[in-house]
């Protein structure tokens, strides 16, 4: 995720490239400011023949297109925003998961204690990388005792494997002499990572479909490049100008809803999975009581992974 600056200069708005979408879309917008040039040298005639497009017309296909544009990143938000919310409950249940595990018992035993408080830990560790396809073993090593360790890499999903020890956990409890209704208790955060996890697999899995998204690709690279023969004769040469701002805006939203529609990559506006499992990681150490705690993770040129 980028951290923008807390005052941003206005040069620093109209010219900076951190945090800014230029970087994978000025090609085609290039491609789009050479052939307003282009038609702006031939006077909008292709082979001896004068294209006539009415600037009318595109304002009508550019509103239209604004609304199609908005409608699709309104719905890529509405995933990353439901990422950012499912993240957010899983801070929050590792937190009281982690006070239960060291609250509950009446004589809790200080290594098993651990043992389950860091079971959550890796839990959050195991869903970051299940859902960036990535390797957990250097996450969790520090975690895992070597037996368990080497079942949970084993398994061919490890945040469920996760799960199920922190369920054998909840019911070492309710044997060692915990009250039912506190067991269930406990056993009712285990369900709530449960329902995280789900919701991740259902965002990831279920992506906005391919034939809405192409249609909007089309549409707006084939509005961007017709453009040009509209505008050339009532503004001239200062067609590639506004070309390019035009260009810029549509290209931009649509690389933006790319982007952001899956919330859960490490592209620049995608969410600090790195960032949050430290927080949890940090959170329930010091709730152990330790004090050799990990350093949070910082950003770097502004991206927070």
């Amino acid at each position: 995720m980028f951290l923008p600056p807390r005052n941003p200069t206005i040069f620093h708005i109209l010219f900076s490239l951190r945090g800014s979408i230029a970087s994978k879309i000025w090609r085609r917008v290039a491609y789009t400011m050479l052939l307003s040039v282009l038609v702006n040298f031939t006077h909008g005639e292709v082979y001896d023949h004068k294209v006539t497009l009415t600037p009318t017309a595109f304002t009508i296909m550019g509103l239209t297109l604004a609304i199609f544009l908005g409608f699709r990143n309104t719905a890529s938000y509405d995933r990353f925003w439901e990422g950012r919310k499912l993240w957010g409950e899983m801070l929050i249940t590792c937190r009281n998961l982690a006070r239960q595990f060291i609250t509950l018992p009446r004589s809790p035993r200080g290594e098993a204690t651990r043992q389950r408080v860091y079971l959550a830990i890796a839990f959050a560790y195991a869903l970051k990388n299940q859902l960036r396809g990535k390797d957990p073993t250097a996450d969790l090593t520090p975690l895992l005792p070597p037996e368990l360790l080497q079942k949970v890499l084993a398994a061919p999903h490890r945040p469920t494997a996760i799960l199920m020890e922190l369920g054998h956990a909840s019911r070492e409890l309710g044997e060692e002499g915990l009250d039912p209704q506190l067991v269930a208790r406990v056993d009712h955060e285990v369900g709530a990572l449960s329902h995280v996890l789900g919701g991740c697999e259902r965002i990831q899995s279920t992506p906005i479909p391919y034939t809405y998204v192409l249609l909007l690709h089309r549409t707006v690279h084939i509005y961007c490049f017709l453009l040009p023969f509209a505008l050339i004769d009532t503004i001239g040469y200062l067609t590639p100008v506004i070309v390019g701002v035009v260009s810029y805006t549509f290209f931009g939203l649509d690389a933006l809803g790319d982007e952001i529609a899956d919330p859960f990559d490490e592209e620049p506006n995608d969410l600090p999975l790195d960032a949050i499992s430290r927080t949890i990681d940090i959170n329930l150490r010091a709730q152990l009581g330790e004090t050799d705690l990990p350093e949070p993770v910082q950003p770097k040129d502004g991206v927070l992974l």
